[in-house]
């Protein structure tokens, strides 16, 4: 008997201020990676390959952007939960227009 492989879905929205540009994209990437499944994401009527920062890149999706991902693979619903808490979690980026050098400018 053959086995048709498991497909999870699950639309979230991007909490990250910037989108999913590319720290952002290279993170989603380095977790996808971690998982057997085939990853992709829809967005705007495109599909792009989760597991490449390049596609994830240049998807375009700005903050509060619906996207869904895909996972399709014997480990796809962890691997689809655990990308949709990562684009669901708002990112933690420095600043760098108040880095150490804009202090020291301004005091």
């Amino acid at each position: 008997m053959i086995q048709k492989p498991v497909i999870v879905r699950r639309e979230v929205e991007v909490a990250n201020a910037q989108g999913l540009h590319f720290r952002p994209a290279s993170e989603f990437v380095r977790l996808a990676q971690k998982y057997q499944s085939e990853i992709s994401i829809h967005h705007n009527g495109g599909v792009f390959n989760g597991k490449s920062v390049l596609e994830i890149a240049t998807l375009a999706a700005d903050f509060g952007a619906r996207i869904e991902i895909i996972g399709r693979g014997s480990d796809a619903e962890e691997a689809v939960r655990a990308l949709a808490e990562l684009v669901a979690s708002p990112c933690e980026e420095t600043d760098q227009a108040s880095g150490p050098e804009s202090k020291e400018s301004s005091a």
